[in-house]
Order: structure tokens, then sequence, then C-alpha cells
């Protein structure tokens, strides 16, 4: 099973490289920044864009917030090899800018369509990006750690690690948010 949905994942990374998904975005990055981790997943984790780290290795989430999140996961027992996580934009902006709205939309298509492949049974948003993608007319300072059930499937929006490396207050939101994951997932899965 994971290795038909690994060829599909495949497959959509081919597709965004071939349609040329934002040229000029990609012109100023390294590499296309996929998405790693599990196809069998029951958790997805969906950040914004790369950052310079994500860009030179082509993984997301591997610079100090991605560390944060290592740890989080860890707090829980899990591991990113039973996650699977991405961003709604595969290419780094400029200087780490936040994505454009056309930037986001042109990629949205690809990331349904991983979302479709994966099957998670929870999608965890991280910021307010993410989060605003999914369910647009909700606030994370308002929302975060409030699972939400939209067309068919469930987000939990949390704060972005990020946050957490310039806020300390912000740290221990993600932390005890974070630790609800386990207690959702049971819940999805008894529904």
């Amino acid at each position: 099973m994971a290795d038909a949905k690994q060829a599909k994942l495949d497959e959509i990374k081919q597709k965004i490289i071939k349609a040329k998904v934002t040229p000029e975005l990609a012109a100023g990055a390294t590499q296309l920044v996929f998405g790693v981790g599990s196809p069998d997943a029951d958790i997805v984790f969906i950040g914004e864009a790369p950052g310079k780290n994500e860009d030179l290795k082509g993984e997301p989430f591997i610079g100090a917030a991605g560390k944060f999140l290592d740890e989080m996961l860890e707090m829980i027992d899990l591991k990113r090899a039973d996650i699977y996580i991405t961003n709604i934009v595969k290419y780094r902006p400029p200087d780490n800018r936040d994505p454009s709205p056309d930037e986001k939309s042109a990629f949205m298509p690809y990331l349904e369509s991983q979302l479709e492949v994966i099957q998670p049974k929870l999608v965890v948003t991280l910021g307010r990006h993410s989060l605003n993608c999914f369910l647009p007319d909700l606030q994370i300072s308002q929302c975060h750690g409030q699972p939400k059930r939209y067309q068919g499937r469930v987000y939990l929006p949390l704060f972005h690690p990020a946050a957490a490396l310039y806020n300390g207050a912000m740290r221990q939101t993600l932390v005890d948010d974070f630790a609800l994951i386990p207690a959702i997932i049971e819940k999805i899965k008894l529904s």
C-alpha cells in the first residue's frame, strides 16, 4: 500500500516540476521541497513554505523550528517516520518572506492531491498561513488546539513552531496543544 501511495506522491511532485508552478519562486530556490514521511500516516503536518535550510536539503522543517517539532513529536511517542510533513508552497520564497496569496493558490491543488493520496485522519496546520488556506474564516489566536471538522476532514490548528522560538510563552501553548493530538486521533478512530 505504502509503495503505491509513494509512487502517486512522486507523480504529484513531477507534475509540479513539469507544470512549472510559480516559475519565479522556482528560479530563486535550490530545489522543490515536496514533503517527507510515511505515505500511510494518520497525521499530516502542513507549514507555509520552506526556509533556507529546507531549501538546501530538500526536506521540510529541518531548521530550529523543525528540531522543536521533533521534540514535540517525541513527547507524544511519534517520530518523523510515523507522520507526513509538507508545506503549502513547495519552493522557498526569497528572503523567507511570506508566500503570496497567488503562490499559495498555485500550490493548493497539489497539496490537496497529496492529502487525497495519504488520507490522513488528522491534518495539523502549523501557523496562520496554513490554517487560512483550509479554514479562511478562523484566527489562529482563537482556535489553536481546537480540532475542526470541515468537508470530511479533521483539522487541528496549531501555532507555527517558529513562533515559539521567538516567544517563550508561545512555546508552552504549543506544547500543550500538541499534547492533545493522541486523544484527538483516538476520538477520530472511534467516530
